[in-house]
């Protein structure tokens, strides 16, 4: 080989004299990410399919309902705002189940957390994006449905100010649910890397509890123990946010006989509904103490 035709390559690391984002902006890419693929984009169209039917599913009472409120000129609406998501919570179930173990199974099971821990971002700002990633697409989910039930509102004439004030509260409650349910759903996710474990497990505590429930809340009702009814709304996430927006937002009880908690009870409701949010963070942060899970 002729001697001029040697080549020496420097092939070593360069300083990086760029701009530096910073660890806020690693979280809201994070925060991002999760939130557009808890809806599939980003992802395979495979990805897309549950999410989007779902979505789809969630919307299509609300559609039906204001076709109907608009050709028959009726005076209100044939449910409450508050009242949809309590019906449609199947729906709600299975997109936990489906979109939460997704969320962070995927990187327990392949082992990528400590690569985000790699970067400008510490513990806390991962499960903070997580957490706000799935409460945020869930109540996308909840909250659609009520904007389509006030648009059909507000198209059938019907009384503005009555409209806007349930609309309102149900906007509460789906907000209150969506940080309730995510939180637990992400912590029961993220106790094993194995997805399949974790839908089981997310539609055993979110379906079954509520069937539980429900069931010994009717032998109660049969059985004339009124009071009863309202303290074993305590034992099941949507019985929870039942009895709170029926103690404080105006709804009507979907427990039998409508015997929903009073203003008393619905204090211990809320506190033991933010007891459930702040203990599903706190899991979280615990399960992520160490990064080479």
């Amino acid at each position: 080989m002729p001697a001029d035709s040697t080549q020496i390559h420097n092939i070593g690391y360069r300083h990086y004299d760029g701009q530096r984002l910073g660890r806020a902006y690693a979280t809201r890419s994070l925060f991002s990410q999760s939130l557009r693929g808890a809806y599939g984009l980003g992802r395979s169209a495979k990805s897309k399919v549950l999410p989007m039917i779902l979505f789809g599913v969630m919307c299509a009472p609300a559609l039906i309902m204001v076709a109907v409120a608009v050709a028959t000129k009726a005076n209100d609406l044939p449910v409450d705002y508050t009242r949809y998501a309590v019906l449609l919570q199947a729906v709600i179930g299975l997109y936990l189940a489906a979109q939460a173990p997704q969320t962070v199974s995927r990187d327990l099971r392949f082992k990528t957390v400590p690569l985000y821990f790699s970067r400008p971002i510490e513990r806390v700002d991962y499960v903070r994006a997580k957490f706000a990633a799935l409460a945020s697409a869930l109540f996308i989910l909840t909250a659609f449905p009520l904007i389509v039930l006030y648009v059909g509102a507000l198209l059938a004439k019907l009384d503005f100010a009555d409209q806007t004030k349930g609309f309102a509260q149900g906007l509460v409650s789906v907000a209150l649910l969506s940080v309730l349910f995510s939180g637990i759903a992400l912590v029961i996710s993220a106790v094993t890397p194995r997805r399949g474990f974790g839908i089981a497990a997310v539609i055993a505590v979110l379906t079954i509890s509520y069937g539980a429930v429900s069931t010994v809340q009717a032998i109660a009702h049969e059985q004339g123990s009124s009071e009863a009814i309202s303290w074993l709304g305590l034992f099941s996430p949507i019985t929870l946010i039942d009895g709170v927006q029926t103690a404080f937002l105006g709804a009507t009880s979907a427990f039998p006989g409508e015997q929903g908690p009073s203003t008393g009870t619905g204090l211990v409701y809320v506190l033991v509904v933010l007891a459930l949010i702040a203990g599903s963070y706190a899991g979280l942060l615990r399960r992520y103490r160490k990064a080479g899970l």
